[in-house]
């Protein structure tokens, strides 16, 4: 008989009834495995230099973020190590066995970074984290813009999102953010888009989107409809030293990543956040978070959730009910909690299929299913990884969330081809639906992306590829790479923040790539300057209209 270990947070409530470690496989509900892989590999037109270790190493390729959509599964595998040649990725739903061939998504056009030959205002991705899909069927892919996070942290290209019509795969936003919110050593790693005040006849364009900031920690606070971005930061977003070392098996690793979970309760407009170095987690409601900059003196309303048995990064959350879901490193396994019943179960445990929950997805599009992205990150990071495992899964557990409700009214909007006719290139079969197209507004973005000339991708001047295919030329405009000089491994130590730990404002850079300058002066002595104003970009690609 299974004996469960309570931990009790006093003003809080309980958290979570975990399983001892070294238990068997176990839980209340029936895991599938939907795909699994040893490697992950890549669609490499013919004349990639896949051989060459320092644009594709699969032992440096690890999957962090997953979003199902009606017809594909997305994938995110960001640059934390150099060999990783593309960042987004998709596989078609219904396809049968293990290990398929990920596609660069939406074509290898947009990831140029993988061999320095790019320039950070063409539309392209350099590392994403994570992916999230809107009620619009629109992909926002979160590039955080620096490569080999976990060596050397080059900031290769400021952060940015663009968002994907899935019915097209073309852009039709991007999102740069404003200097104003991004500090030295941003790490830019999840998002959630809340689209609960969003009205359907502007097509998701009204939305507000809450994104981490993991290695300087914060949330960054974007306000679609006006095109304003915000910051706010709290002294539990960041890591706690005494969680420091985590703890896997027979596996110890230690890692100072700051927030990085996210969940998202849409009826009771709340957003549940937890950094990797915790035992915690906290709470915030939209209302704080969408009110703008902290005035001087005033903190952000945290709230202390409770205490899990271990670290975790992976959250999740029901669309409806309340229900949130979380996975502690040190039990393998996936649970959840309502905080609104108190009730708290083990999902499913196994040593073997959940040893790192990267990401927990709870699509409306999959009904009652909980997706979890497992990985064996900790051995890909201690570098003592066995090819000859499985070390990435994709695991579904129907049953255990309630849909929102909300596709009924975007039903125009979902393909009209059943799952099993929609792979490959089959996406673009003529019956399906495309009700809302987008268009940029006049000339600002480029002709859409092609993979016609695959050489012309990465070997513009027709050099072989022992010749500059690794030199670097990336540019932000004319302006050489960001942050050139002595590599920093921002990991392992705490970096500034906004209300509780105020930043040294002499170390830090005075102008951009660009010449222009980073810091605005205070505008508003009322106003913490560290969090300053809400300040409105003048990016015109931001702007989309309909046909």
């Amino acid at each position: 008989m299974h004996r469960w270990c309570l931990l009790a947070v006093v003003c809080s409530g309980v958290l979570v009834s975990i399983a001892r470690p070294g238990q068997a496989v176990g839980g209340s509900h029936k895991m599938e495995v939907v795909k699994q892989w040893n490697l992950l590999n890549f669609n490499f037109p013919w004349d990639y230099p896949a051989a060459s270790k320092e644009f594709y190493n699969p032992e440096n390729v690890v999957a962090t973020g997953l979003e199902v959509g009606y017809d594909r599964i997305f994938i995110a595998t960001p640059r934390l190590f150099s060999g990783v040649p593309a960042t987004v990725s998709s596989i078609p739903r219904g396809t049968n066995g293990d290990s398929p061939v990920l596609q660069a998504y939406p074509d290898w056009t947009h990831h140029r970074a993988a061999t320095k030959e790019y320039n950070c205002s063409d539309i392209g991705l350099v590392s994403v984290y994570r992916l999230r899909i809107d009620s619009c069927n629109r992909l926002w892919a979160l590039d955080a813009g620096v490569s080999r996070s976990l060596e050397d942290f080059e900031v290769t290209c400021p952060p940015k999102i663009l968002v994907y019509d899935l019915h097209t795969d073309q852009v039709v936003r991007r999102i740069d953010f404003p200097p104003e919110v991004v500090r030295r050593e941003s790490l830019y790693t999840n998002l959630i888009v809340d689209e609960t005040t969003s009205r359907p006849e502007n097509n998701c364009d009204d939305v507000f989107v809450y994104i981490t900031d993991t290695v300087a920690p914060g949330i960054v606070v974007y306000d679609s409809g006006k095109d304003l971005t915000w910051r706010v930061s709290h002294p539990a977003m960041y890591p706690d030293p005494d969680f420091a070392e985590s703890s896997i098996l027979e596996h110890r690793f230690t890692l100072m990543d700051g927030i990085v979970g996210l969940a998202f309760d849409m009826e009771a407009g709340i957003v549940y956040f937890q950094p990797l170095a915790t035992d915690r987690i906290f709470s915030v409601t939209t209302a704080a978070l969408r009110a703008g900059p902290l005035p001087f003196g005033k903190d952000l309303p945290v709230k202390l959730v409770g205490r899990k048995s271990s670290q975790g990064i992976g959250l999740g959350a029901s669309p409806r009910g309340g229900t949130i879901f979380y996975a502690p490193l040190s039990e393998t396994a996936v649970a959840s909690w309502n905080p609104r019943t108190n009730e708290h179960q083990i999902l499913v445990q196994d040593q073997e299929k959940i040893q790192f929950a990267a990401d927990l997805r709870t699509p409306d599009r999959d009904g009652t299913a909980l997706y979890v992205l497992t990985s064996k990150f900790h051995r890909f990071f201690l570098k003592n990884l066995d090819a000859n495992e499985f070390n990435t899964r994709i695991l579904r557990i129907d049953g255990v969330a309630i849909p929102s409700g909300q596709l009924a009214t975007q039903s125009h909007l979902r393909p009209t081809v059943p799952y099993d006719t929609l792979h490959g290139n089959a996406y673009y079969h003529p019956s399906v639906v495309l009700p809302v197209p987008y268009k940029p507004l006049g000339p600002v973005l480029p002709p859409a992306a092609t993979t016609s000339n695959p050489l012309s991708v990465f070997n513009t001047q027709n050099m072989p590829f022992g010749h500059g295919l690794f030199t670097k030329q990336s540019t932000f405009g004319h302006s050489t790479i960001l942050q050139q000089g002595k590599p920093s491994q921002p990991f392992f130590a705490l970096n500034n923040g906004e209300k509780s730990f105020p930043p040294s404002l002499g170390s830090r850079p005075q102008y951009g790539a660009s010449g222009s300058p980073i810091f605005v002066p205070k505008l508003n002595q009322n106003f913490n300057d560290l969090n300053l104003l809400r300040y409105r970009k003048s990016v015109p690609v931001n702007q989309t209209a309909l046909h």
